[in-house]
């Protein structure tokens, strides 16, 4: 399984997964469920932007930590990527419907999707509380 460590200075990261099939099994075993981010992480202004208010931020990495599986289904136009990851990503944004980046989908370990978001503003704080929200929804 293939996984990208994100570690700002001060504090532990978070692991992002590429292999989907292997995050959803690893949600399984932990009981946890999936945030799946489909991007463009070196063209997108938007995930970029994301990336820089919330998913960089200690508040946002010490909550999805403890409450998620983290995917990054990638779409870049610079970054090597394998033709299995490419074709995975392709297939998982054909079955999703995804149209737009950055798209968020937060599924249950067996894949089924129970919220879709995106970019938000507000920082970490705000994005927290958003996660919190759909999470009890779901309860």
């Amino acid at each position: 399984m293939v996984s990208v460590m994100l570690a700002p200075l001060g504090f532990a990261s978070i692991e992002w997964h590429t292999d989907f099939e292997a995050a959803k099994k690893l949600a399984a075993e932990k009981d946890r469920p999936l945030f799946v981010e489909f991007t463009g992480s070196d063209w997108c202004i938007w995930c970029v932007r994301l990336n820089d208010e919330v998913f960089s931020k200690e508040e946002f990495q010490a909550f999805v930590r403890e409450n998620f599986i983290m995917v990054k289904l990638d779409f870049p136009r610079n970054i090597e990527q394998s033709e299995a990851q490419r074709d995975q990503n392709r297939r998982l944004m054909q079955q999703y419907g995804v149209q737009g980046f950055p798209t968020i989908l937060l599924m249950d370990p067996k894949g089924e999707v129970f919220a879709r978001t995106g970019y938000r503003r507000g920082g970490p704080s705000s994005y927290v509380e958003h996660l919190k929200s759909e999470l009890a929804k779901r309860s």
